[in-house]
């Protein structure tokens, strides 16, 4: 059993913000039981709802940023990874400015304030994401590389290659969400001073400085540039020691890499749900992170649709074979396409089709590269959704037929030849009204999904005439 953390009471905070320079205003309120976290932009009439969603992602320029019709929200990684470290999923943040505070630069301010409210530990209805397979992913555009392995917890790594007359290459690895609270959390988002200037002159990190940025110096500077350097920066106490400049010294001596895992965790949030992996990032980035949470969540809508799959075992007595089905459905040869049903209920039904070379429309459909055709596969579903339907309504001195009514979101996913084993899975989607009847429909070939599509049809008392 999972489980998660509500708040039982609003929660305020203040601070300029990292790009604008403005000060910013942001409420973490309780909600609902299943609301997801969503932010809501208070100065914009009327208000505008955003919610915290890989795919509203628009920008990942020094932070990330969400956006709704006319709404934004930037910089909200650091506010995640707090959220996602304290097991909060459903919460409601209110923001007067298009930015999250920016704060000391880490998630700490955000833990510890969260930390000390009252909070409430519920089960969490929402399902873990467990990765089986390992596979790697690569961002062309930032040039950021992960490996994702099966794991039996949640753990991040990060390696960063910076030069040798830097600060070198560094690695971090956060072991759990505790770990990241008590160990990671106060890791400050960093620059390079090189950088500076030119992220100023985009119009970005109006609001940046020592005191919430750590900037690590990839330049040469004589005694006479650092001191130039802190009256600049309007901080003449600043500290300038291990190729870095800070308010104060480094919190960790890898504090970089750690805070590369912050964003990390804050980016993976927009997933909608936790993750159990160890995923390993080489030259992480905003850019990179996100893609990985697209990728993350392709797999999983792939995975939750495996979740169901239907196990076929050719040496199990089918429920009903060729014959048996014929009772039901008028379809005979060479238009009967299901061979056997393995499993009914009243919600659903699986059934079987082999698929051999000997079917007459390989004459004439690809010939020399024969492919079981896409229509015949909602054929096949159609026909075994019809035989759970009739069973249903169906008497025994009674003849009746179901004719489809339409066919939405079809899709077709793999190539089916002969000598593949077609498994047939419809769902009801909804109870049987007026003798309607709305089916999910999901081939398979092995693990893989062939083709998918909603199915209506209407179930009709055949005549005796």
């Amino acid at each position: 059993m999972n489980f998660k953390n509500i708040l039982k009471n609003n929660i305020s905070f203040s601070g300029v913000g990292l790009h604008t320079g403005k000060i910013v205003n942001i409420t973490l309120k309780p909600t609902d039981v299943g609301t997801g976290i969503k932010f809501v932009r208070t100065d914009l009439t009327p208000h505008v709802q955003i919610n915290a969603d890989v795919a509203n992602v628009t920008t990942t320029n020094r932070g990330t940023t969400l956006v709704s019709g006319a709404g934004s929200i930037s910089t909200i990684e650091h506010l995640l990874a707090a959220l996602n470290a304290l097991e909060i999923e459903d919460i409601i943040i209110e923001a007067d400015g298009p930015e999250i505070p920016i704060l000391d630069g880490s998630s700490k301010m955000f833990i510890d304030k969260i930390s000390n409210s009252e909070l409430e530990k519920v089960e969490t209805h929402k399902d873990v994401f467990i990765i089986s397979e390992p596979f790697s992913f690569i961002d062309e555009h930032s040039g950021s590389e992960y490996a994702v392995f099966p794991s039996e917890h949640f753990e991040l790594s990060a390696i960063l290659e910076f030069s040798e007359d830097t600060l070198g290459d560094m690695v971090a690895v956060m072991k759990s969400r505790e770990d990241f609270i008590n160990n990671f959390a106060d890791s400050r988002t960093f620059v390079f001073l090189t950088e500076v200037e030119p992220l100023f002159d985009a119009g970005l990190i109006k609001g940046g400085d020592i005191d919430n940025a750590v900037v690590i110096i990839d330049k040469k500077l004589s005694d006479d540039d650092v001191a130039i350097l802190k009256v600049k920066l309007g901080k003449p106490n600043a500290s300038i020691a291990e190729g870095v400049i800070c308010s104060t010294p480094l919190r960790h001596k890898n504090e970089p890499a750690r805070h590369k895992l912050l964003d990390i965790l804050g980016d993976l949030t927009l997933l909608g749900r936790n993750v159990q992996a160890k995923i390993v990032a080489t030259k992480p980035s905003h850019t990179g992170n996100i893609e990985l949470t697209k990728v993350l969540k392709a797999k999983y809508q792939d995975y939750k649709k495996n979740l169901g799959r239907p196990i076929y075992d050719a040496n199990e007595e089918p429920i009903m074979n060729s014959e048996q089905i014929k009772a039901f459905l008028p379809h005979r040869y060479p238009f009967l396409l299901v061979d056997k049903i393995i499993e009914v209920s009243d919600s659903h039904i699986v059934g079987v089709k082999n698929v051999t070379y000997n079917e007459e429309f390989f004459l004439g459909h690809f010939p020399d590269n024969p492919i079981f055709p896409g229509v015949l596969q909602m054929e096949a579903l159609a026909q075994t959704g019809g035989i759970m339907a009739l069973r249903i309504v169906a008497k025994e001195d009674e003849k009746w037929d179901t004719y489809f009514l339409k066919m939405d979101n079809v899709k077709f996913k793999a190539k089916v030849v002969p000598g593949d084993t077609l498994i047939l899975k419809m769902e009801l989607m909804e109870s049987i009204r007026r003798g309607i009847v709305q089916m999910k429909g999901t081939a398979y070939v092995g693990n893989k999904i062939v083709s998918e599509g909603e199915l209506t049809a209407q179930i009709v008392k055949r005549s005796n005439d």
